[in-house]
């Protein structure tokens, strides 16, 4: 059975004109969201499942799964602050989405194979899509056994500013554990490095693999993510600010020894609209990669 792609873009709003998710980059208007789905069909993808928002699912259908479905089957489903397990209630002054893995919980009654989750607004790559796709087409009725496409931080970062990573660590090509990371930028040196909690600066290799969102599950971390969603909800309940990271759940499973992730190498690069001033470089990088050849003129006729 061939893996399914799941987009993560519950973070979508209805007027769609000023939300770089929906941002026409390439050369004829192609969103960043377009490649992906393109590259995800040719690296053997059978199937597009998307999380949004209830109260945009008309305009999203209409707009952005009408492209997509003569090439590949397409499914939608919701994320909401009020989808819930059972015994927990929403808080009242809560307003802010519950986090990735939440978004990702929402998919379990439409995916029954192994899957990757991607982040809508970002730029993979072709290869990364075609080394996950094939680790999970070969992790078909396995359990506890994920993987990651860990990006070389030298091929993710942002000329205009700094940026946030999950820096991982590794033993033998398995995940040990992913730390975010904030403010990962250039030095005078031009080297990569951070300032830690103890205000040293942190020199960080740039080949160093970081998470940039890109996961492969089987459908049994559904479960998992139920169980930890509940102990999160109980610790939780008075930060209405906390928010149920996918990181977050791996690394709990990782530590206590009850599943193992792959990280992949990839030699993509990664991009996308961090700042505003990184728009006319990405727009320049599509048009690129269209007048080499990597993409044809049209992707969806």
């Amino acid at each position: 059975m061939k893996p399914t792609l799941f987009v993560l873009a519950a973070g979508m709003g209805s007027r769609y004109g000023g939300l770089k998710q929906l941002d026409g980059l390439g050369p004829h208007g192609e969103t960043i969201m377009d490649y992906s789905i393109y590259d995800a069909i040719r690296s053997g993808f059978g199937k597009v499942v998307f999380v949004i928002r209830k109260d945009i699912e008309s305009e999203f259908r209409e707009k952005i799964l009408s492209k997509y479905e003569n090439h590949i089957p397409v499914d939608v489903v919701f994320q909401s602050i009020n989808d819930l397990p059972e015994g927990f209630i929403c808080p009242a002054e809560r307003s802010k989405p519950w986090g990735t893995n939440h978004a990702l919980m929402m998919g379990a009654k439409a995916i029954h194979e192994p899957f990757a989750i991607i982040n809508a607004d970002d730029f993979y790559g072709r290869d990364s899509f075609a080394v996950i796709a094939k680790e999970l087409t070969a992790s078909e009725g396995k359990k506890d056994s994920y993987c990651m496409v860990g990006f070389r931080i030298g091929n993710t970062m942002s000329e205009s500013g700094t940026v946030a990573r999950g820096l991982c660590e590794t033993d033998n090509g398995l995940l040990t554990s992913v730390v975010e990371r904030t403010a990962i930028g250039y030095n005078s040196k031009g080297e990569i490095s951070f300032i830690d909690e103890n205000k040293n600066e942190q020199i960080v290799s740039e080949n160093t693999p970081v998470s940039m969102n890109m996961w492969g599950f089987t459908p049994d971390y559904f479960d998992y993510s139920t169980d930890y969603f509940k102990r999160f909800l109980v610790e939780n309940k008075d930060n209405m600010k906390a928010e149920f990271y996918v990181p977050l759940l791996v690394n709990e499973l990782v530590l206590t020894n009850k599943a193992t992730v792959k990280v992949l190498d990839t030699t993509s690069k990664w991009f996308g609209v961090t700042y505003a001033a990184d728009r006319p470089a990405v727009v320049a990088k599509f048009a690129e990669l269209h007048s080499k050849g990597e993409y044809p003129e049209s992707l969806f006729l």
